[in-house]
């Protein structure tokens, strides 16, 4: 499960036997989500609040082609 970074409080990661498209799930001690990194849309929440999809997706725009590589990189498409 390979974390590519963590910030205020956040994980942010992939799972290693993961499917396309592109995305990145992140977890705090509330609960995870799931985002579409080419779309920028979330796809699942099961327990993040409010503030902190926000902050993910923030997170995820300015890191976007740090995960679009690190996905590549790992997956060898």
């Amino acid at each position: 499960m390979p974390t590519l970074f963590r910030a205020f409080g956040l994980r942010f990661f992939f799972y290693s036997n993961e499917h396309k498209p592109i995305h990145i799930h992140v977890r705090n001690s509330d609960g995870e989500a799931k985002f579409n990194v080419e779309d920028m849309l979330w796809i699942k929440n099961i327990g993040l609040k409010n503030k902190d999809l926000k902050l993910a997706e923030s997170l995820i725009e300015e890191n976007r082609d740090l995960i679009i590589n690190s996905w590549n990189n790992f997956f060898k498409n």
